[in-house]
């Protein structure tokens, strides 16, 4: 791995190993943060990317490997001199301190007091959108705001880098969109370095500039939003990433770039081949349900089949059509609630090579979900 003038941190083949787990947490791990990015460690429960985020933080000691920061080992760094603001999950706030309270502590610490600290909490508690909230205490919060409090709080001391657990875990779902909103906003103002930790795939995929996909102790695959979502690098991340139909088959010629695969319910498919295929092998070929067609445009494409619609739920802006294809795969589509189709239809659908992939079938890791370790 080469360091450059914009990187801030460096994993450098680090690895976790726990002595009654029996297993590495973290496993062979080479990554990059660069400054001014937003970095998202996604993963299911046991993944490694809070672990992950607890070494860096200094909760946590590497069994191997190095961590640097501005180029320097982080190996003999305490947590309190790595210039490090965290954001947890349960806000980790003092119940008998004022917000304001809350703000100064970290100024304390570091020695700024006075006039000087006030200036900076009436600057974070503006920033956060928290105005005239700073003699109150904490407990007579929302959780919203409780949050606001902590990431003020992890921001005042002006950090080389912010660490956020699952910041918005405990939050309703619409206060949590609105809190992914601020959190870029305020990233965005003041050029924040940020890692990321969560298991929710689409506040990944809002918030980040670089997305590092967990499984395992080990990255599968790290890139931007839009390459993970559409250029998944292995079944794991189809899987985990966005909702992907899985359909199972068998190769039957490949030219390397594109492959033949026959389904087991005999149709035949062109999809683009995502790792070494054989002929004969076994393969799971992806399709995500809005890139499959219905109604009148299937005819165009390279594979065009007929469905049998098995279920339909209405979801405002659009319905999800649960379909079986012919051998008995399911098959989940994405349609127009203008004219959905009827339960028991049969429904001509189609797609295009480059949108499906086929994956080898050996090897699969188990897309689970959960806001574990």
């Amino acid at each position: 791995m080469t360091s450059t003038a914009t990187t801030l941190v460096e994993f450098r083949g680090v690895e976790k190993r726990y002595a009654a787990e029996g297993r590495a947490a973290v496993t062979r791990l080479d990554l990059t943060v660069e400054r001014g990015e937003f970095l998202t460690l996604l993963g299911p429960s046991g993944s490694g990317k809070t672990t992950t985020l607890m070494m860096l933080a200094g909760f946590e000691a590497p069994s191997s490997g190095e961590i640097l920061l501005n180029g320097r080992s982080l190996a003999d760094r305490p947590p309190y001199k790595r210039n490090m603001g965290v954001v947890f999950q349960n806000y980790a706030l003092f119940p008998h301190m004022s917000v304001a309270e809350n703000l100064a502590f970290p100024l304390g610490v570091r020695g700024n007091k006075g006039a000087a600290a006030k200036e900076k909490v009436d600057a974070a508690l503006a920033l956060v959108k928290l105005d005239g909230l700073g003699d109150r205490r904490t407990d007579a919060l929302s959780g919203g705001q409780r949050q606001r409090v902590a990431l003020a709080r992890a921001l005042i001391f002006e950090p080389d880098l912010v660490l956020m657990d699952e910041p918005l875990g405990a939050l309703d779902r619409q206060l949590r969109e609105h809190l992914q909103s601020e959190i870029k906003r305020i990233q965005r103002a003041l050029g924040l370095t940020i890692l990321y930790v969560t298991h929710d795939q689409s506040e990944a995929l809002t918030l980040s500039d670089r997305i590092a996909v967990f499984a395992d102790g080990a990255v599968q695959q790290i890139g931007s939003p839009e390459q993970i979502y559409a250029r998944p690098a292995n079944i794991f991340v189809a899987g985990f990433v966005g909702e992907n139909n899985m359909l199972t088959g068998t190769v039957l010629a490949n030219d390397g770039e594109q492959c033949t695969i026959i389904l087991r319910g005999g149709q035949i498919v062109r999809a683009i081949a995502a790792g070494p295929l054989a002929l004969g092998n076994d393969v799971v070929v992806t399709i995500r349900p809005e890139h499959v067609e219905t109604g009148q445009h299937p005819s165009s494409c390279c594979n065009a089949f007929e469905a049998h619609i098995e279920e339909l739920v209405y979801h405002g802006d659009h319905s999800r059509v649960r379909a079986e294809l012919r051998g008995g795969d399911t098959l989940f589509i994405r349609t127009s609630s203008d004219e959905p189709p009827a339960v028991a239809d049969r429904l001509p659908i189609g797609w295009c090579t480059d949108r499906c992939f086929a994956f080898p079938a050996a090897g699969i890791v188990e897309a689970s979900t959960g806001d574990g370790p």
